[in-house]
């Protein structure tokens, strides 16, 4: 995202707060991408007077909306306007293995806007999709296809287990617990290529834009290089016997 685009993006936020704030009503951003959102955290003291919360579905998401309204001065709880499709084939039997990519490329095949569309959970010939409700009916009557696979929609208010993304696990050896030498190793790229991730704003650290190459980084954290994937460290590191780190990681590519 360019300066231009961030203070667009600030500004339709600015407005949506202020609009809450004055009439006493609740609204909501599109679906924000994990660059997007450093839109919002750059303002989240500013906006707090509107009590902005982030959502995006279900628990982990990572695109989100921004809902503005505080409930106990409005004297009730706002619906958040997030629908969930469960995209399934016709004939299972005959079904193609689908990716993520498959059921994107489907739905951008619409003419749909990305920013209406929140996380897409995909399994190996199903998916469930997350998007705003005002798309939610368009959809279900207009994606009858995936690939070359015939599939269905139905809107579900009752989700069953989300499908997993199944992480690589990754034992790496570094000098330190630094984000950039963790980067390195994990996507196989030299120090000075990590380093241009950094300052392309492309890493995200639970979220937020880090833009500090030498953050030390913990158990649990998760780091996303946009471009490359994301990983998270999964166990605690441990000395090697030439003084090095041992870290194991989950990568999702």
């Amino acid at each position: 995202m360019n300066n231009d685009e961030l203070k667009v993006l600030q500004n339709r936020l600015r407005d949506l707060a202020e609009r809450s704030y004055n009439q006493n009503i609740y609204t909501f951003s599109s679906f924000l991408s994990i660059g997007e959102q450093e839109a919002y955290f750059s303002l989240e003291k500013e906006l707090s007077y509107a009590s902005p919360h982030l959502y995006g579905g279900y628990e982990g998401a990572e695109r989100m909306l921004v809902r503005f309204g505080d409930p106990e001065a409005l004297g009730y709880e706002a619906e958040i306007p997030i629908v969930c499709i469960h995209i399934t084939p016709l004939m299972e039997k005959f079904a193609d293995k689908l990716s993520h990519r498959d059921f994107l490329g489907a739905l951008m095949n619409l003419g749909i806007e990305r920013d209406v569309l929140g996380d897409i959970k995909a399994g190996e010939k199903e998916a469930y999709l997350f998007c705003l409700d005002s798309i939610s009916e368009f959809i279900c009557e207009t994606l009858d296809k995936v690939k070359h696979t015939n599939v269905k929609c139905s809107i579900v208010s009752e989700k069953s287990e989300l499908p997993e993304d199944i992480p690589e696990e990754l034992t790496v050896q570094v000098s330190s617990a630094r984000a950039d030498a963790l980067i390195s190793k994990v996507f196989n790229l030299s120090r000075n290529d990590s380093l241009e991730i950094f300052r392309a704003g492309k890493v995200f650290i639970g979220g937020r834009l880090c833009e500090n190459n030498s953050k030390t980084v913990s158990e649990g954290d998760v780091i996303n290089a946009r471009g490359y994937g994301k990983f998270k460290i999964s166990g605690q590191p441990k000395v090697t016997k030439k003084g090095k780190l041992s870290i194991t990681v989950d990568v999702y590519r």
